[in-house]
């Protein structure tokens, strides 16, 4: 597969070098608005050619698929340009800015029957795909009930910088600089975690949003700190399992950590993922009746990038794709939806 790299960002190193690192994959363009940063990452990673535009790269044309590493809101037009053209997409989350463009995208990629994934790194988490293989399996029976949360705090830590003085922070607490908030940013990891875990749709959601008062005036030079700090979810799922999904960037002890909980008939499992590493626990069995939990082992699975790259040479989609990333931002939308209605918001 040969590969060309859009949008040379922090995070477009993760993509070539992970990338670069699986048997069959070529690196060979990388695309920036800026021609010092492509060149740069060009160097980097031994990439032979750079562009100014995605629509030089694609006149030149030799090249089988695009890693979408643009800004949030350019994924739907330079998907687009790159379905057209008939190339595959890995495009990084969220697919898209809203449910309309994301089922557009979806449809065109399915139409054209191209590759389409998008990168929702979570789902490289070994501990996941194992929880998964659990529920699956029926080792703890019928989903009941379900708690999922995602918890940083750089609201109150400096660890990762002071989002008071830097842009990088700042913008995610905007709405006018393009921010949908925590809701926007991290929900479709947390709610990806959730529906994939336990394998079952959303049907029903009530969402509450909430953006704390953080600076006089709500002000920060010109950012409006108007977009959500943090937000809880009441949802039913499609099994009938009962949850509810929450994050929050006011967590003090936690500076990125996912968790999810699921309790069926049989008994219960419980991830937990953060940047000292995963842990999968299962209580089941005779050990339902002593409360016990009892560590899970894993191995290690392939990466979104290896699924990609496979995909590919197959001629078979690979998950999780766009059609599931737009399900997921429709869930999102309606989350804004209910906030301002006060209402659960049905799904189906």
């Amino acid at each position: 597969m040969r590969l060309v790299i859009l949008g040379t960002g922090n995070m477009a190193s993760s993509h070539a070098a992970h990338f670069a690192a699986i048997e069959g994959v070529s690196l060979v363009g990388a695309v920036d608005v800026s021609h010092d940063r492509a060149s740069r990452f060009a160097h980097t990673y031994d990439i032979p050619r750079t562009f100014s535009s995605l629509e030089d790269a694609l006149d030149w044309g030799a090249f089988d698929a695009i890693a979408n590493v643009t800004p949030d809101r350019f994924h739907y037009e330079t998907s687009m340009k790159a379905i057209a053209a008939g190339k595959h997409v890995f495009c990084e989350k969220p697919l898209a800015t809203h449910h309309d463009h994301a089922v557009e995208m979806a449809d065109a990629a399915e139409k054209a029957g191209l590759i389409n994934m998008v990168n929702l790194t979570y789902r490289n988490v070994a501990e996941l795909q194992k929880f998964r293989q659990l529920v699956d399996e029926g080792t703890i029976g019928e989903i009941k009930h379900v708690e999922a949360s995602y918890l940083q705090s750089w609201l109150v830590s400096k660890a990762w910088g002071d989002w008071r003085t830097e842009p990088t922070w700042l913008w995610r607490l905007s709405k006018d600089h393009g921010s949908n908030g925590t809701l926007g940013d991290i929900g479709i990891h947390i709610l990806d975690f959730a529906v994939y875990g336990i394998n079952a749709p959303i049907s029903h959601a009530f969402c509450r949003l909430r953006a704390f008062d953080k600076a006089p005036d709500g002000k920060i030079g010109d950012y409006t700190l108007d977009a959500n700090d943090s937000f809880t979810m009441s949802l039913e799922f499609g099994s009938g399992a009962l949850g509810v999904v929450h994050a929050t960037r006011w967590a003090p002890g936690y500076l990125n950590t996912l968790r999810l909980r699921a309790y069926g008939d049989k008994g219960g499992l419980e991830i937990q993922h953060g940047m000292g590493g995963s842990s999968l626990q299962m209580c089941a069995g005779d050990n339902v009746e002593i409360a016990q939990w009892e560590n899970v082992q894993v191995e290690p699975v392939p990466t979104n990038y290896h699924r990609f790259a496979e995909a590919v040479a197959a001629g078979v989609n690979g998950e999780p794709s766009f059609r599931h990333a737009a399900d997921l931002q429709r869930v999102l939308d309606l989350g804004f939806v209910s906030e301002e209605k006060r209402r659960e918001i049905a799904l189906g």
